[in-house]
């Protein structure tokens, strides 16, 4: 019965409405994507907020926080920070601190990672025959977060059918929402 609403209200909007509702979402998506756009050049960071998808930095951050990342390439890393990091041949970035730092005269600097919840060092996460991580591999360094607010994002992955329908229905609720 719901179904049938939902169409014979879409059959009775007129077409300037329809049409002013579907520019309202393009708006909408658009303005999101201008944010996501400011704070990668603000933030300096590819990625500037990213959900912890595992339990390898308990008790620093658990699954489902939200994390805030800055990189900017003039500041240095130290040990004890924790970076997010991409390995070639994994799309997932990792969130790891930084245990030990190895600075070439040069002053190029590589480093080496491990969740504070993991028994050794993450070599074996690296690509084969890679000891050491370099500031080409860091998407950002953590700044500040915000616990659990990410759930939703794992519950998404997690549940396709679930994404699929609470995107359904924030479209239809756009789409068929009147102006007052």
């Amino acid at each position: 019965g719901r179904a049938m609403d939902i169409f014979g209200d879409l059959r009775r909007m007129n077409k300037r409405q329809l049409y002013y509702q579907v520019l309202n979402f393009a708006m909408i998506v658009s303005s999101a994507l201008m944010i996501w756009k400011g704070l990668i050049v603000v933030t300096g960071s590819e990625s500037p907020i990213v959900v912890v998808l595992s339990g390898s930095m308990e008790p620093a951050f658990h699954r489902g926080d939200l994390l805030f990342l800055t990189n900017f390439h003039d500041n240095p890393i130290r040990a004890g920070e924790i970076v997010v990091f991409k390995v070639e041949g994994r799309d997932i970035p990792i969130v790891h601190r930084v245990i030990k730092i190895h600075e070439k005269e040069n002053g190029d600097i590589k480093f080496l990672t491990k969740g504070d919840n993991n028994e050794v060092d993450d070599r074996g996460l690296y690509k084969d025959g890679q000891n050491w991580l370099e500031k080409k591999d860091v998407v950002g360094r953590a700044r500040g977060f915000l616990p659990y607010v990410g759930m939703v994002t794992i519950i998404m992955n997690d549940y396709p059918k679930f994404k699929y329908a609470l995107l359904a229905v924030m479209g239809a609720y756009v789409l068929l929402k009147r102006e007052s």
